[in-house]
């Protein structure tokens, strides 16, 4: 698929991936219109000036006059929903906030797109956290989506109303399920690579909340940008519109195992972590299977954790003064 000309929606475009995933369209010639809350200066979509390259189309996910009219003024063709509250901790004390944006944005902007005879696909973005706690690892697309705590509540709530909007509607909507994102422009210091790079480069030790022993699925974000292109590309693809993908390396790394590869990284392996051992709310294991993925789109990661960390931890070093 030619992205030439394609009139792209990229709902959170302020966000970690959504910068990547803005200047990925671009790139190869999209027209890209950004729905945008708040302005972020250090975001990577004003930081780099994707934001004077893009139509910015100011307001909230939640308010469905504003997504309809930018999708239908723009004869937008394909959207990608990456807008959410995302932060585990957030949503913890404010579960609220989280289901506002993640369940109710998610159905306002799948009806804004069912009503527009323009869009012909429609990515959303869900989360390994969807799929909840299970006895059985990795995670593979069929498993039951069961989240407990609010942010993966969340995201198992949009992921059902996506896989509705696609199977009672027909509404053109595949949707990606991936591990923790990590990489430049994230700017969330609470979570493990950048409070780590941060801590490194002020030769500070880490601190890791929880007792160093939860297992994830660490992810590039540029990586995931790809993923997404290649998902939207492949959407006239039999099998593909209406389910889901997982996105993960299929390598589980531990929090303690993943600070120390980012101390390495930075040359400061001699900074041993602080564990605190308070964190609570969370699942003990996460990982993916991206097997689908790689049948179906041919996507993989295209490089090691080691070798993301190393370019990931240049770029906090180059931008310190963002923190």
């Amino acid at each position: 698929m030619d992205w030439k000309g394609k009139s792209c929606l990229v709902t959170g475009a302020t966000g970690f991936l959504g910068g990547a995933l803005v200047e990925a369209l671009l790139a190869r010639g999209a027209e890209v219109i950004a729905l945008v809350r708040d302005v972020v200066p250090q975001s990577r979509f004003q930081s780099t000036g994707l934001a004077t390259r893009a139509k910015v189309v100011r307001g909230n996910l939640e308010d469905y006059d504003i997504l309809e009219r930018a999708i239908n003024e723009y004869a937008v063709d394909t959207v990608f929903h990456l807008a959410a509250q995302a932060i585990v901790g957030v949503a913890n004390r404010n579960p609220i906030s989280t289901f506002e944006a993640n369940i109710k944005g998610t159905w306002v902007l799948l009806e804004a797109c069912r009503r527009n005879p323009t869009v012909e696909r429609v990515v959303v973005a869900s989360s390994d956290k969807a799929y909840g706690d299970h006895d059985t690892l990795p995670y593979h697309e069929d498993f039951a989506l069961q989240g407990r705590h609010p942010y993966d509540v969340s995201k198992s709530c949009a992921d059902l109303i996506a896989l509705s909007y696609a199977h009672t509607y027909k509404t053109p909507v595949s949707i990606t399920r991936c591990g923790n994102l990590f990489g430049p422009g994230d700017l969330n210091v609470n979570r493990i690579v950048p409070g780590t790079c941060l801590s490194a480069i002020d030769g500070n030790r880490p601190v890791i909340r929880s007792d160093g022993s939860p297992v994830r699925d660490y992810v590039y974000v540029d990586d995931i940008a790809s993923a997404y292109l290649l998902l939207a590309e492949h959407m006239g693809d039999a099998d593909v519109v209406g389910r889901a993908f997982n996105f993960g390396t299929g390598e589980p790394v531990s929090v303690l195992d993943l600070t120390r590869r980012t101390l390495a990284a930075a040359g400061r392996a001699d900074l041993e972590p602080i564990v605190q051992n308070n964190a609570s709310g969370e699942i003990q294991a996460q990982y993916l299977s991206s097997a689908l993925a790689r049948e179906k789109l041919g996507w993989a990661p295209a490089a090691s954790l080691d070798e993301r960390l190393g370019e990931t931890f240049a770029w906090y070093r180059e931008h310190r003064d963002f923190f």
